[in-house]
This record gives structure tokens, sequence and C-alpha cells, in this order.
């Protein structure tokens, strides 16, 4: 049975995609069959991944929708043991067409169960902002991976998402749990990203992973050429990170 993941945080610009593409594609590399899912209307996950995003046929939105089965969205071996259902700005307008549909919140999770024993790990980028696609997701997941970036208002919304996720626990998903806080764009030259890791560390009464992800040229650029950062660069520092954190989230399933 698959693991599902949510990669979630209202906050825009905190590296849900970045940790959604490399931590799926460092735990494809170590031999864990993965499914990524993008659920931002944006699509960064599917172009990260070197999917142009208006050229897919079926998408999240066609299976939201009900207009395609999730078999028929899932691009399958985009590299080695890694899948990805892709989406782009049509997504956009499922949450005014879902008005009124019965048991929304449960569509996406309704489909994950179909194909969840196919894959070790499902992972989910949701968007920047608390919406139906949003709880969707935490509907559907085990568990909710926070990004935080490093930055002077990285707590600020955090007891907002909490609090979402605490409303999901009580009435859509009561096993849903926060699996962990990653820090995202630290950088070791400043005094700021010391005292933001300090500062939650000491208000956040969540799991904090032990791997932090820096600030790093080559990490920011994978992206534009369509490719992870361990297959972009393998050697650099975001490569070496995003592969501590895989293995953190293996060992965190046992």
């Amino acid at each position: 049975m698959g693991r599902i993941i949510a990669i979630a945080n209202q906050k825009g610009g905190v590296g849900k995609s970045t940790t959604t593409i490399n931590l799926g594609s460092c735990l494809a590399e170590m031999g864990k069959n993965v499914l990524a899912i993008d659920i931002d209307p944006q699509g960064n996950t599917t172009s990260g991944l070197g999917v142009d995003k208006n050229e897919s046929e079926n998408t999240l939105y066609e299976l939201l929708l009900g207009e395609a089965e999730i078999q028929k969205c899932i691009m399958p071996n985009i590299q080695e043991s890694l899948s990805l259902i892709p989406s782009n700005m049509d997504l956009a307008g499922a949450e005014i067409e879902l008005i009124g549909i019965d048991n929304k919140e449960y569509i996406l999770k309704d489909a994950v169960a179909k194909i969840q024993n196919d894959y070790d790990f499902i992972i989910m980028d949701c968007p920047p902002s608390l919406s139906m696609l949003t709880i969707n997701a935490m509907t559907a997941a085990d568990s909710i991976i926070v990004p935080i970036q490093c930055e002077y208002y990285a707590l600020e919304g955090l007891s907002q998402l909490v609090h979402t996720i605490q409303l999901v626990q009580d009435r859509l998903n009561p096993k849903l749990e926060i699996e962990g806080v990653v820090f995202t764009m630290y950088d070791a030259r400043t005094n700021l990203s010391l005292e933001v890791v300090e500062n939650v560390k000491d208000n956040l009464k969540q799991n904090i992973y032990k791997t932090i992800i820096p600030r790093n040229v080559r990490l920011a650029e994978a992206p534009s050429h369509g490719m992870p950062i361990n297959i972009y660069d393998a050697k650099s520092a975001g490569a070496e990170s995003y592969r501590l954190l895989a293995e953190e989230v293996i060992n965190r399933e046992n």
C-alpha cells in the first residue's frame, strides 16, 4: 500500500514544487516506485519534470471532473520509477465546476485508492492556497510535509495551515498527520536563516526534518531544463540534500 504525502503550505514560493519534484525523483533513484500528482494549476511540477503542461491530453482536471479515469491520466515512467499526473491552468476552473457535486472533497481520495497499491510513494504538490484542491489532497493523504522558507515571515500563516489540517482530521480524514517540516532556501551566510530555524523549532510542536535544503544556484536552474536536481547536477549541494531528505522520509516509514 503506497504512502500518500501532500506537500502543503498556503504561502507561495516556499519550495513546494521543488520539493515534490526532487523528493520524488530521489525516492525513485533509491528504487522506490513513485507517482507525483500536480495539484497546482500553475503546473510547476509538471513542467519541472520536463512535461509540456499544455500538450497533456488527460490531466488532473479531467480526473476531478470525471472525464477520465485515473489510469488514463498517469504519464508512466517519465524517468525510471517516477510517473506523473500532470496539471495546467484548466485546473483553476475545477473549483467552480465542482460546486454542488456531492462528496467533492473525496474525489481524489477515491481515484487514488484505485492505484495506491501500484506505488511505494504518491507525492502531491498542493497549490499555495487553502482551496478545495488542497482539501482534496489532504483528504487523500496519509501525511503532510510542510516546506518552510528560511525568511522573516516564515511562521506567518502557519497556524492557519495547522488549523485547516485539524479541521480535515476532524471532518474528513482522521488518519491525517503532519509528517514534518522541512526548511528550504537556507543561506548559511545569513544570521536570519539560522534565527528562523531556531524560531520555528521553539514555536512549532511538529516533527522537523534534520535535512535542511540550501539556497543553491543549480537547484534554481534545474526546473527551467525540465529536470530534477539529481539528474541535472547529481553532485550539487541541492541534489545531496534531497537525497538525505528522501532517506529520512523512507526511515520515517520504518
